[in-house]
Formats: C-alpha cells, sequence, structure tokens
C-alpha cells in the first residue's frame, strides 16, 4: 500500500517468504472496522499490513564441524529468516510436507523456531548439513510428535542453545506465588508472583469454532523447547514442526507457545491453544513452573497441585 491504509493504493504483491526491511510499525491512518488490528509495517516499498509479516533477523552462524563431546545432538534455533529442508527418508509421511512436494514447495524452518539435530556432515560442495529430527533429545517414551520424517539443513542457519537461553528467571520466588492469567476478550497474557504483575503481552487465543477452554483450576502438565502440532481435517486443519517454547495445561493439546507463522497479536487466530511472540513464548517458559533445562528439555509433571504454575483463562462478560 502507497499509506497504512486498507483504502490506499495498492503498489503491488509480494510471493509468500519474500524478505523485506523492516523500516517502523505504524498506526493505520484511517480505522478498519473489520480487523483488531491497526498496525502496519512500513518497508522501502510501501506499507504492509502487520498480520502479514514475520518479523526476523539474519543471522547465520559459524556451524560445528561435530557433535559436542559426549553429545548424541544438541539443540539449536533458526537465526535467518528460513532455510530449506531436504527430505533424508523418502517418501514423505508429515501431511503438510507431502501438500509441499507435490505442489513443489520446498519444506522450511523459520527464524526463531527450536529444533534437535542429531547429525553433522558435509555436502559435495563443501557446504556443512544438520540433520533435524522431531522426535530426539527427548526423555525415553516422550515423543516430539513426529510423522518419521527427517531432514537435512544448512548448518549456517542454527545456532546451538546454551544454559543461558534456558536459565530460570526468578527461580526464588515462592512457586505457589506465580500464576498467569489470560484474557480471551482483551487478547492479553500477565504473569504474576503473588499481586504484582511481572510481565504482560498480547497474544492470540482460539478462533472460528475453536475457543480457548475458559477455567482457573488449570496447571502446567508438560514443558517442551519444541514439539510438532498436528490436528483437524482437510479443511480447518493444521500441521506445523517445531512449534517452540511451548507449556500444555488443557488436556493433550492447549499450551502456550510461541507462533512464527503470523503476527496478529491481539486478535483471536489460533485452534484453542494461546499464541505468543517467540520472545515472549520464550520468557514465560522460563519463567513458569517446572524448570526445564538442556538436560531435559521436555518434561511430563506429575504433581500438578504442587511445583506447578496455575493458570486462569477468563473473559469479560460486560
Amino acid at each position: 500500500m502507497k499509506e497504512p491504509s486498507v483504502s490506499s493504493m495498492v503498489l503491488g504483491q509480494l510471493e509468500a517468504d519474500t524478505i523485506l526491511p523492516w523500516v517502523q510499525e505504524v498506526v493505520a491512518n484511517s480505522w478498519d472496522m473489520n480487523r483488531i488490528n491497526q498496525r502496519w509495517v512500513e518497508t522501502p516499498q510501501g506499507y504492509i499490513y502487520s498480520g502479514y509479516v514475520q518479523p526476523c533477523r539474519n543471522l547465520p552462524n559459524q556451524p560445528l564441524t561435530a557433535l559436542p563431546d559426549g553429545k548424541t545432538g544438541f539443540w539449536a534455533e533458526v537465526t535467518v529468516p528460513y532455510v530449506d529442508l531436504v527430505l533424508d527418508n523418502p517418501p514423505a509421511r508429515t501431511p503438510s510436507v507431502i501438500y509441499q512436494l507435490q505442489h513443489n514447495l520446498t519444506p522450511r524452518l523459520y527464524y526463531s523456531q527450536v529444533v534437535w539435530l542429531d547429525q553433522i556432515k558435509t555436502s559435495d560442495s563443501g557446504t556443512i548439513l544438520y540433520h533435524f529430527n522431531e522426535d530426539g533429545g527427548r526423555p525415553a517414551g516422550a515423543t516430539g510428535g513426529s510423522y518419521g520424517d527427517l531432514f537435512w539443513a544448512e548448518g549456517a542457519a542454527f545456532r546451538p542453545l546454551t544454559d543461558d537461553d534456558v536459565v530460570p528467571i526468578n527461580p526464588d520466588v515462592d512457586p505457589a506465588t506465580k500464576k498467569i492469567k489470560v484474557n480471551v476478550t482483551y487478547q492479553t497474557l500477565s504473569c504474576y508472583e503473588g499481586d504484582k504483575e511481572v510481565y504482560f503481552c498480547r497474544v492470540s487465543t482460539g478462533a472460528n469454532g475453536t475457543s480457548t477452554p475458559i477455567g482457573d483450576s488449570f496447571t502446567i502438565w508438560r514443558k517442551t523447547f519444541s514439539i510438532h502440532m498436528s490436528g483437524g481435517n482437510n479443511e480447518s486443519g493444521y500441521d506445523g514442526p517445531a512449534i517452540s517454547w511451548t507449556s500444555f495445561f488443557v488436556g493433550a493439546g492447549v499450551a502456550i507457545h510461541a507462533a512464527f507463522w503470523h503476527n496478529e497479536f491481539g486478535s483471536p487466530q489460533s485452534h484453542g491453544c494461546v499464541n505468543c511472540t517467540p520472545e515472549d513464548a520464550k520468557w514465560i517458559f522460563r519463567w513458569n513452573l517446572p524448570q526445564v533445562g538442556l538436560d531435559v528439555a521436555d518434561l511430563t509433571w506429575h504433581d500438578l497441585q504442587n511445583g506447578s504454575t496455575h493458570i486462569t483463562v477468563e473473559e469479560r462478560l460486560v
């Protein structure tokens, strides 16, 4: 758009995964009554509605040439806008990957996703490649939700996680005083220590008939650095790898987690989960209980009345 407004002149269209400089985020010149989010992103080519733009950085890394001593793999995050995946064990099993390959699309991982990498090799052209395994890096019996596909990707796209990435936030606070409140009317999340709000962010909860459960007796029962999430059907389903910084608190699938595929925080967008920006999801993950570190990475907590953060999901009825 020429100006930050839905009624402005359209300057052109961009293909998916086009990378543009993000100059600044601004509020719309005229209010669009059909949208909650009124933010636009200025680029050198004009303005784009912010919900369509994924903030990212391009920070390539010097890849490792061998796995860390004594380790079977390592956790890492994607630090470039995207990295292409090459299927290691065809035929594809994952529905989204099958669709992409059938339509000549390239499976990819995107900025901020967290993955387990368990092999390193050098290609014929001299490029160092990492091996992505969704089910790896977990305790015996735990699964990452994989359909069984394995991939190779360019190693420079990944930064190994360190203890600093997952060090607990305010670990000395009485666990019983930590609680999270999600408001589905205002699309917000607040972290409390006692009566003191220590963190606040915009979120995206359930939309289009898949509302986030309302209640005041939820507790976190599983935490994992990354997991494959899928569900629904061909018309309204979802299927995504490496959903990062995930804290499950209802049933088998409702969680607070990072969402790298949209930027509509403040508006309902999810299939029932609480979507956060990757930065917000990571902070919440490090702060809430139980604690999870590089040595565990995927923890199911059975004593939900002790050492697990309490979560309330509420709505304003007025």
